[in-house]
Parts: structure tokens; sequence; C-alpha cells
């Protein structure tokens, strides 16, 4: 493998990984529509970033053990279906549940090629 694409494989899940997480806050400011207090709000906030800091906490256990990564998203992934199923549009179910299977395979595929591309990053 070329160096430029073993260092591409080897980021790619983990910015993927980030800019899923800000994609799934932005969920989070329709709190601020609903007129609730300070408190309120802050609570409000709070709870609806509860899916970021999951997709984080993974995130930070998969940056070094990139098997787990490759579980735990697709897990996060297959709960999402599990519990949305019938709620939402299919481009929803794809919006959500998508990249995170496409983050879990790349890092199955990281772990796969673990040796190779940690000698290269």
């Amino acid at each position: 493998m070329k160096r430029s694409v073993k260092r591409m494989l080897f980021w790619a899940p983990r910015i993927l990984s980030i800019l899923f997480a800000v994609f799934v806050s932005l969920f989070a400011f329709d709190v601020f529509e609903q007129g609730y207090d300070f408190w309120e709000t802050v609570l409000a906030l709070l709870i609806h970033l509860i899916p970021t800091g999951i997709i984080l906490i993974v995130l930070a256990i998969s940056w070094r053990q990139e098997w787990v990564g490759g579980v735990l998203f697709s897990v996060l992934g297959a709960l999402y279906l599990a519990w949305a199923w019938g709620k939402f549009d299919w481009l929803a179910y794809l919006m959500i549940s998508g990249p995170l299977f496409l983050v879990g395979v790349l890092f199955l595929i990281n772990w796969l090629y673990r040796a190779e591309l940690r000698a290269s990053s």
C-alpha cells in the first residue's frame, strides 16, 4: 500500500467519527426553540447531547483498539435501527446508521492492517 493510502485509511474513521459527532450535535439546537427557562434549556441540551457523548466515548476507546471501534460503532448503528424502525423515512436511517456502519467497517479494516498503518502514521 502507498503511504498516502495508509495515512488516509488510518485517519478516515477517526475524522469521520468527529464529523459525525458534530452532525449529531446539530440536532440538539432545537431545544432553544422550545421556550424553556435557562435551567430547563441547559438540562434539555445536556439530554440531547447524550448521543454525541456516546459517540465521542466510543471514539476515545477506538482510537487505539480498532477492533473495539469496529464492533461498537456497528452496534450503535444496529441499535439506532432497532430503536427507530418504523418511526422515520428511510433517509433518516441512512443518515444516522449509515455513517456508524461505515466508521465501524473502517475501524475493522484498520484493525486488520494495524501493523502497516501504524508504521506509516
